[in-house]
């Protein structure tokens, strides 16, 4: 999308409110207007970071053009969501990209369609739910349902933000009603990365959801610590978030000026939950320059001092490129990679005999939410020495 002129990449995420830009550097020079300072507090047991309120500014997707629109700009590194996606993110997008349209978001194609609202008309059909959202702080919210250890026949009523930039399946918050609480069985872990720092707390997996007509049993689970999400909790009537492994199972349509969400059963639908089970945190860790094979080829050649006179030669062509590289960003505590012997910052140069370089951090990342009892075998280098570590995947919540 562009910014006063200038391309940048956002993460579309309904769980915000106004955009943000980022990782916004000198060679950006993205002219800014009616500018002034002020704080802002995310998820994180942080203080609020220092940003700039900036007003009259025209954001421009393909044909979509929104003039006079705020924005606010951090200036903070430590929040750099780019490595830990392995491609350049610059900003978040939400509430300003989706209050005027009707947004269809198709996970399985990976497209995103934009409808006028006036000339819209929803598609009746059985595999379809449609729900009303509430709006708070600019932000939508979903009444859904939730069984519980406790009372495993019991539907609690639960209020969610919807978070599509969210990765998890759900958060839930501990004693945000009488019967929330978290399974008894559980594993303390890393979550994500707010604006005001990094999010633990506790992972599982409960009885159900019940979204509408729709019911996942033994869906995957988190509870964050009540100091991370302590802001987020000012509205009271929440009780979470429903996040980005609950929402690709669907064709989602965000029809903001009808205060509706409509879900529609996708590909995925009855895939299983599962959850990183290696302890491993990827992220990003710049360019490397790789030395790869071009191409080979065969000659023949005639030698007179050879019996059959005929000599094959081999014709090797190389090229060096310039390749991704990821490194450990955190590691858990007693995890399985811990246990092996694998350490932050450790570069993973091969993964079960694939070097890295050629791969996607997606792809990278999707071998630890793999089959319980996978074998992943890593190639790491440390301190300029590679090193072959061996571990396997481990349900904590067994």
């Amino acid at each position: 999308m562009e910014v006063n002129g200038k391309d940048l990449n956002f993460i579309l995420d309904s769980g915000v409110g106004r955009t943000i830009l980022f990782n916004i550097n000198y060679n950006d020079s993205i002219p800014l207007f009616n500018t002034q300072k002020i704080k802002l507090q995310g998820l994180g047991k942080d203080d609020a970071v220092e940003a700039i309120l900036s007003d009259e500014n025209v954001f421009k997707l393909k044909n979509i053009v929104g003039k006079n629109q705020s924005l606010f700009v951090i200036f903070d590194d430590s929040f750099d969501l780019s490595s830990k996606m392995g491609l350049t993110i610059h900003g978040i997008i939400g509430y300003d990209i989706l209050k005027d349209f009707v947004v269809t978001v198709n996970y399985s194609s990976k497209i995103l369609t934009f409808s006028d609202p006036n000339n819209y008309a929803q598609k009746k059909c059985k595999k379809c739910e449609v729900l009303p959202i509430e709006f708070n702080s600019l932000k939508p919210y979903i009444n859904v349902g939730v069984k519980l250890e406790a009372n495993p026949s019991k539907i609690i009523p639960v209020k969610l933000l919807v978070d599509s930039g969210g990765s998890d399946a759900m958060w839930l918050f501990e004693n945000s009603a009488i019967d929330i609480v978290a399974p008894s069985n559980y594993f303390e872990d890393f979550l994500g990365e707010g604006l005001s720092g990094a999010v633990h707390g506790k992972r599982s997996i409960i009885e159900a959801l019940v979204i509408g007509k729709f019911e996942f049993e033994k869906p995957t689970v988190s509870f964050p610590d009540s100091l991370s999400v302590f802001h987020a909790r000012k509205f009271e009537d929440r009780n979470g978030s429903l996040g980005a492994s609950v929402l690709k199972r669907f064709e989602v349509t965000f029809n903001y000026p009808k205060n509706e969400i409509y879900l529609k059963k996708g590909s995925g639908f009855k895939d299983k939950f599962t959850y990183n089970m290696s302890g491993i945190e990827l992220a990003y860790n710049g360019k490397i320059l790789v030395k790869e094979q071009e191409y080979s080829s065969i000659g023949f050649k005639d030698n007179l001092n050879s019996p059959d006179r005929n000599t094959v030669t081999l014709d090797y062509r190389y090229k060096y490129d310039f390749k991704p590289s990821y490194k450990i960003h955190k590691i858990t505590m007693g995890s399985p990679a811990y246990k092996a012997g694998l350490l932050k910052d450790d570069i993973i140069v091969k993964i079960n005999g694939k070097y890295t370089y050629g791969m996607q951090l997606e792809e990278i990342v999707g071998y630890f939410y793999e089959k319980e009892n996978k074998k992943i075998t890593v190639v790491i280098e440390r301190n300029n020495q590679d090193y072959t570590y061996s571990f396997r995947l481990e349900n904590a919540l067994k």
